[in-house]
């Protein structure tokens, strides 16, 4: 048997999510950072029109955050749990705990600013589908590095 399908399903289940996400992550997130309004033109942020101008810098201040700090934890952690290094359980951990907590405040905000001048988001829907899943994948990618059998270790 491989070593690939001797990691399990555990292990599946962090490194391919893992991966979409960190693709997904660079297609919306990274871009946006670089050039919002180019990530407004791609479909993958909000307009001021539709959210304020407030509105579209906290969704830059979340695409810039994640192009200095959660991507590359992710794909760090990412790689390290596929090397099985021991470090890679700081960074993953790192990152799967940002990928619990921004769903949460993405929520929240969209929540507060309801009924708010200007803030019209539209299909608010599908930030209800998508993030509880990603949230949801960040704790199961939590208890699989910090509660799964142990295995011996690189350093």
């Amino acid at each position: 048997m491989s070593d690939a399908l001797k990691k399990g399903s555990g292990f599946w289940g962090v490194q391919i999510p893992g991966w979409i996400l960190a693709v997904y992550l660079i297609y919306a997130q990274a871009i946006s950072a670089f050039d919002y309004e180019l990530g407004v033109r791609m479909g993958t942020q909000e307009s001021a029109a539709a959210i304020t101008r407030v509105g579209t810098a906290f969704w830059y201040g979340f695409a810039f955050g994640d192009l200095v700090t959660y991507i590359p934890l992710l794909i760090a952690g990412l790689i390290g749990h596929w090397l099985d290094r021991r470090w890679a359980q700081v960074a993953l951990g790192a990152a799967l705990g940002i990928t619990v907590y921004w769903p949460v405040v993405v929520l929240a905000a969209a929540v507060a600013a309801r009924g708010a001048p200007g803030w019209n988001l539209p299909n608010e829907i599908e930030y209800w589908i998508v993030l509880p899943i990603i949230a949801l994948w960040g704790v199961f990618g939590l208890w699989q590095i910090l509660y799964r059998r142990p295995r011996p270790s690189k350093t």
